[in-house]
């Protein structure tokens, strides 16, 4: 009798069945599940992931059509999170899904501590936020990384990732590179960023290609630190 497939079975012939189940015992928390962090829920889904913690406090807008990968006509209006939960079930229904449909402030931000983290994305567009989850993660050694920007760009071969004082062209990230040293963080920071120059526009311009990319990037990182691959 042949082998019956699994969902997981091309991931599998690549990195090996060890590897699979070290994944699916993996949680990770995605704070932002917009652009960039739409595409790390989506390809860290479709890696196994055993759990997710999904954040975010917004809905989808007309908007977000060209860029965010759960934004359709049908999902306008609806809460992110929910359509979210939605797609990761209909990919993998044995992925545990927690939801915080909460706007993260540092007030508020031991709401995201409450279960075990394996790895943090930060893909929050609030510079405090962004601050304060690099503080909370060193002072609770989990492993993060943070989304630098990505609107203003067209070239998605000019992302990479890097330490943050390695990034340049980067208004987000000249800001909190002042902020680790104002603060003598001497920890490495991981951080996705572009070294393409911003393009000047009329507002926050963005494309489809940049942070999808930047999101696929983010998530390979983290699952070939997971396996050590």
């Amino acid at each position: 009798m042949s082998k019956l497939p699994n969902k997981f079975e091309r991931l599998e012939k690549l990195i090996g069945k060890d590897n699979i189940n070290v994944l699916k015992n993996k949680t990770i928390l995605v704070l932002g599940v917009g652009g960039v962090g739409g595409y790390v829920v989506e390809s860290l889904t479709r890696s196994g992931i055993g759990k997710l913690i999904i954040v975010d406090n917004d809905v989808v807008d007309e908007t977000n059509l060209n860029r965010q990968i759960i934004a359709l006509k049908s999902t306008i209006g609806l809460k992110k999170v929910d359509v979210l939960e939605n797609r990761i079930k209909d990919i993998n229904e044995e992925c545990e899904v927690i939801k915080i449909s909460e706007f993260i402030t540092p007030d508020n931000i031991d709401v995201l501590f409450t279960e075990h983290i394996d790895y943090l994305v930060d893909a929050c567009d609030y510079i405090d936020t962004k601050k304060s989850i690099i503080k909370e993660c060193i002072k609770r050694n989990i492993n993060f990384i943070s989304s630098m920007g990505t609107a203003k760009k067209l070239d998605p071969s000019k992302l990479e990732i890097t330490d943050i004082r390695k990034t340049y062209n980067d208004p987000l990230a000249r800001i909190l590179r002042k902020y680790i040293k104002d603060e003598k963080i001497n920890k490495k920071i991981d951080v996705l960023s572009s070294t393409e120059l911003p393009r000047k526009t009329e507002g926050l311009g963005s494309s489809a290609f940049v942070p999808s990319s930047a999101g696929l990037l983010i998530s390979s990182y983290i699952i070939k630190k997971m396996i050590d691959c």
